[in-house]
């Protein structure tokens, strides 16, 4: 999603800023705070000073240096680029250029640099779905050394590790934090508060189903909810035109595999209990052993990528795409599909990016209250019938700094420098205002979002909620990130398109994850943590262990189950 910046202050500053002499300058600090912070920061204006001056002193070795750092073009990431990388070359005399590209870029950028060696980037903000990778290949820094180590003369004291809320998402099996958070948001329920509120719409629901309409708790309910707005007529509510009762997209397309990568078969229960994520067998469908060796991804081999918990998975995303969805979504990306709820005419979307929320609360859309408030609310997902307790339920982006073995260590010094600034205490308050990514705990629980809070939507209440633990990215299950995922938006494809029907897409997926990570053991490349596959058995030997994979279920449509939002918050408090 591409939000561009509005704020004429923070173009004034950058201006302003551009002129700066090529050193460090504790007067352009100042100005910075003054002009662009502007009071906007869990630190009193002291200890901001503090922190300025720790970046000022620690940078001069590296006046002069010129560095480049790359990430994905969402709003948090395009306030960095077009005003704290310029506010950063001022304050420290290190001219960064802070390049934005597509997702898959950022990828094929780092894939590149781990294969050839060459430092195209002196640091990435890359997705710690690669968190696998990363600990496997042992090709990043990993962070917990540096900072005690080469990295400690350029590590802020006032970084604060604790305050960060993903850690254990960039953390690998061997207690070593090898990314650090920059932006994090999660994939929610999002849905019409209004339309579920109105007296004539519950009535009619609880006519039609038997319960109560609200925030469903299982895929039963969700379904339901959907085919109850699918084409229902809202002129009573003012609402003209089609109304539909899901949104999601399915064009064969890379965006399609982030989909289901980005957990949408942990929300049907495919998976094991766990936290981040599943263990043994993840979201992705593949068990390891106890030495975290990954040792199969088809039920064959005891994962769970072509399960009956994986095929209803697909089997729903198929089913409720084409009964009650806008007959446009089957042709959509990602990003085309993103901004149609907040036109109006959806009642709900269980696959709803957090990151969509400072486009949905502009003024003037039909989804605003006049008094600035949304119609809309966001809410836990709901959970398919194969899900358990303490399985995670959801997907939660965590873009986060990661340096390169290949980067001379000043060249990743300064670019480490860069990394802490923008995620420092100064900055991430204000930062957080601009792309509602929460990286702070601090942050979260600031005065500020108390204050911002009924104008979003139930974003604050779920960060500050327990909840907030079920949702995590891709873990260490998945050994070669790159390599693997790009399988899954072309298996899916064809389920999507019909050429194939979801439980032979997935034979051919788990099929063709399988053949990676035979090649990564054969290979040997990462060594005693790489794949050691399991020999094939018959399926049913699987099925009838503890655990994923499971057996298929009878009933896959229980009783629809909801909750009334306003309770559901109540409880988190």
């Amino acid at each position: 999603m591409k939000v561009s910046l509005k704020s004429t202050t923070a173009l004034m500053l950058v201006v302003g800023l551009l002129g700066s002499p090529a050193f460090a300058d504790m007067e352009a600090a100042k100005k910075f705070l003054d002009d662009e912070i502007a009071g906007v920061s869990v630190l009193p204006r002291a200890e901001q000073e503090a922190e300025m001056q720790f970046f000022v002193d620690a940078a001069k070795p590296f006046e002069g240096m010129e560095i480049k750092v790359v990430s994905e073009t969402i709003a948090t990431h395009e306030y960095e680029s077009q005003v704290l990388a310029p506010a950063f070359s001022a304050i420290t005399g290190i001219k960064v250029t802070h390049d934005l590209i597509g997702e898959g870029d950022v990828v094929e950028k780092l894939q590149t640099q781990m294969q050839s060696g060459e430092n195209i980037y002196d640091a990435y903000v890359n997705d710690s779905d690669l968190i696998g990778t990363h600990w496997r290949y042992q090709q990043v820094r990993n962070l917990t050394d540096w900072m005690s180590g080469e990295g400690q003369d350029v590590t802020l004291p006032t970084l604060d590790l604790d305050d960060f809320i993903g850690l254990s998402f960039t953390t690998g099996p061997d207690a070593k934090l090898y990314q650090l958070p920059d932006q994090q948001f999660a994939n929610l329920y999002w849905f019409r508060y209004d339309w579920f509120n109105d007296d004539k719409n519950k009535a009619d629901f609880k006519e039609k189903y038997g319960y109560d309409l609200g925030v469903p708790v299982n895929w039963s309910a969700y379904e339901d909810i959907a085919e109850f707005f699918t084409d229902r007529d809202l002129s009573h509510m003012g609402v003209d035109g089609e109304v539909f009762g899901n949104m999601d997209y399915g064009k064969k397309d890379p965006s399609l595999g982030w989909r289901y990568t980005d957990a949408w078969m942990s929300m049907a229960g495919m998976g094991d209990v766990g936290e981040p994520n599943g263990f043994p067998v993840d979201e992705w469908g593949i068990r390891v052993n106890d030495n975290n060796q990954p040792t199969g991804s088809c039920v064959a081999r005891g994962g769970a990528t072509n399960s009956p918990a994986a095929v209803y998975a697909v089997a729903k995303a198929i089913e409720w795409l084409q009964k009650f969805s806008p007959p446009a979504a089957a042709g959509m990306t990602f990003s085309e599909a993103g901004p149609i709820p907040a036109q109006g005419n959806i009642a709900q979307q269980m696959f709803w990016y957090t990151a969509f929320t400072a486009a949905t609360v502009e003024p003037d859309l039909p989804v605003m209250n006049e008094d600035g408030t949304p119609k809309w609310r966001m809410a836990p997902s709901p959970h398919g019938v194969y899900w358990k307790e303490g399985q995670k339920i959801g997907y939660q982006d965590a873009g986060s700094w990661t340096l390169m073995e290949s980067t001379p260590v000043d060249r990743a010094k300064a670019a480490w420098l860069y990394a802490q600034f923008v995620t420092s205490k100064t900055v991430d308050l204000k930062k957080a205002d601009v792309g509602l990514t929460f990286i702070r705990e601090s942050t979260i629980n600031s005065d500020h979002f108390t204050e911002r809070a009924p104008r979003l939507g139930g974003l604050i209440e779920f960060y500050r909620s327990p909840a907030r633990v079920a949702w995590s990215p891709t873990g260490t299950n998945v050994p070669d990130y790159p390599k693997l995922a790009q399988l899954w938006w072309q298996n899916i494809g064809d389920a999507m398109s019909g050429a194939k029907t979801p439980q032979e897409a997935l034979d051919a997926l788990c099929a063709d994850q399988e053949k990676v990570l035979i090649r990564l053991e054969r290979a040997g490349i990462q060594g005693d943590i790489g794949p050691k596959m399991n020999e094939e058995q018959d399926p049913s030997y699987w099925l009838s262990q503890p655990g994923a994979p499971y057996p298929k279920l009878d009933n896959e449509k229980p009783q629809g189950e909801t909750i009334a939002y306003d309770e559901l918050i109540k409880s988190w408090n």
